[in-house]
């Protein structure tokens, strides 16, 4: 499971007076990555799975499934906090993002939804740093080409005021992915 990151353009989002947010991709395992909050792909018991929700429990350590008994759960399209524990970022940002079936059931609208809640949450933790994971795209069957654009709008559209985030970057777990998010993060930028 493990990769090495990958250099990625940067690609700068500016701010409200004349500060700017750095968005970027890379292909890579988001346990290895030094950032101060990542963000989990988590169901909504919280406590673990498969995927990159069951690699994050795993390398944070036992002391976060007890963290995660304690928040009760979380609704799709929201996410909780709790610390890093063993892992090298200070934060873990768990989302809940929707199962996919077909789109007509507020899918969209949940998967913005989940990341607009990490950036807040974020955000209200003094976090400058982020990495995302794409949310929805792997046991929950979300299409990559449409997941990917949501996440990018939503985090564009948050980094128009500034705040404590300073860097955005979105994990990918195969070169597909990263493709599809250099791409979409290099015709959006002009």
């Amino acid at each position: 499971m493990l990769r090495n990151r990958r250099r990625s353009q940067t690609f700068p989002v500016k701010r409200a007076k004349g500060s700017s947010m750095i968005l970027r991709a890379v292909y890579g395992d988001i346990i290895s990555l030094k950032v101060d909050a990542v963000v989990n792909a988590a169901n909504s018991t919280l406590l673990g799975g498969g995927g990159v929700d069951g690699a994050i429990h795993d390398a944070a350590g036992p002391e976060l499934f007890v963290a995660c008994q304690s928040l009760g759960g979380c609704d799709i399209g929201d996410a909780k906090i709790t610390a890093g524990y063993k892992m090298k970022a200070t934060y873990i940002i768990h989302a809940v993002g929707p199962i996919w079936r077909g789109g007509a059931r507020g899918e969209p609208q949940l998967l913005a939804s989940c990341y607009r809640r990490s950036l807040e949450l974020a955000v209200e933790h003094d976090v400058g740093s982020i990495a995302f994971p794409s949310i929805s795209t792997g046991a929950f069957g979300y299409p990559i080409e449409l997941a990917a654009p949501v996440a990018i709008a939503e985090v564009r559209n948050f980094a128009r005021d500034p705040t404590s985030l300073r860097e955005v970057t979105f994990c990918c777990f195969s070169s597909e992915d990263y493709t599809i998010y250099q791409r979409l993060l290099r015709e959006k930028r002009a």
